[in-house]
């Protein structure tokens, strides 16, 4: 394939992003368009996205070098089998003990960013204060601004409200999968942003990230399922049997690495355009192993039952996305064949 850099900056400016500009809408292949890996391939020197023409650029802006807490909420039905394996793959973004390759792994790229005064992003992320909404106080259909909404309720809420911490927090919001929001499936599998004090009375960072198993799970649990105008393509087996709360979790990831990384979008992104960033997981979506590219995924991990994943958490298996490396101008990750 080849790079495109012209193109990549002019399909940026076009990206659908209406009365609220959530950034870094994450869509897995094979339905990238805006901010996407396959646009930056060419004859490098390391094939995982490499190339010389991407300048991550630090804009002066805060990352989180405190500790990290995030908070979920969970929106709509949850099973407790599913909650458990997100709080575990957040839980093992700080287990450094995990079997190699890890997720802690994985954070280590993530953690090469900087502000200004040269100190890292945090090391630590934490699980925080949990709040449910299983009854969907703002309806089964939201939009990005009502997301906010949802977000105020949580951290203003009479009973066990979520502790309201802009320096370090991060609100992820997770619709269950009869849940709807604004440009899910055909646009994005997530996004990220922070809130306005008009709506929710505080500026936080929070990210977005639904359940596509009813929806979409072609467009954003692949590859544990694939799009039916792909017939002949096989899904590949999912390592929590749960294609997907498996297929939200490299999403999730997406998602945390760049709120780390870029939190009021004005810190670490690549283009020129604040109000659309490439950011350091969209320059790898698709990439999940060494060679990976394009419309392959990358060398992965199979387990005894035939599940893929490509790193180890606490006590599960997870398939999660690289990230942008800019020290090396390339993706990587901890399942890398020559590390």
């Amino acid at each position: 394939m080849h790079w495109v850099l012209p193109v990549l900056l002019a399909v940026i400016g076009v990206t659908a992003l209406l009365v609220v500009t959530p950034v870094s809408g994450y869509r897995p292949w094979p339905y990238l368009k805006p901010n996407s890996s396959n646009l930056m391939f060419g004859g490098s020197k390391k094939f995982e996205g490499s190339s010389e023409f991407i300048h991550m650029r630090y804009h002066m802006g805060p990352v989180l070098t405190a500790n990290i807490t995030i908070h979920p909420i969970w929106y709509g039905r949850w099973q407790k089998s599913q909650k458990k394996i997100i709080r575990e793959f957040i839980n093992s973004i700080s287990a450094v003990d995990s079997k190699h390759p890890s997720v802690a792994g994985w954070w280590k790229t993530v953690q090469l960013y900087t502000d200004q005064t040269g100190a890292n992003i945090s090391r630590s992320v934490l699980l925080g204060e949990e709040k449910n909404d299983r009854f969907y106080s703002h309806g089964k259909s939201l939009t990005r601004l009502s997301i906010q909404s949802v977000i105020k309720s949580a951290v203003t809420s009479r009973t066990k409200p979520l502790p309201i911490n802009p320096k370090s927090g991060l609100y992820l919001l997770l619709t269950s999968d009869d849940v709807y929001v604004e440009d899910f499936c055909g646009q994005v599998c997530g996004f990220h942003y922070f809130t306005f004090p008009s709506i929710v009375g505080y500026t936080l960072p929070y990210a977005w990230v639904g359940n596509s198993a009813k929806l979409c799970p072609g467009v954003c649990a692949y590859p544990f399922a694939v799009p039916q105008y792909m017939p002949g393509l096989k899904p590949l087996k999912s390592p929590n049997s749960d294609v997907g709360v498996d297929g939200m979790i490299s999403v999730i990831g997406h998602e945390v690495a760049e709120l780390a990384t870029n939190p009021l979008v004005n810190a670490w992104y690549a283009g020129q355009d604040p109000v659309a960033p490439v950011e350091i997981a969209d320059l790898c979506e698709g990439i999940y192993g060494t060679g990976g590219g394009g419309s392959y995924t990358g060398q992965l991990l199979n387990d005894k039952d035939g599940a893929t994943y490509n790193m180890n958490g606490i006590r599960r298996r997870y398939l999660v996305q690289w990230v942008w490396n800019h020290i090396v101008s390339y993706c990587t990750g901890p399942n890398a064949l020559d590390q």
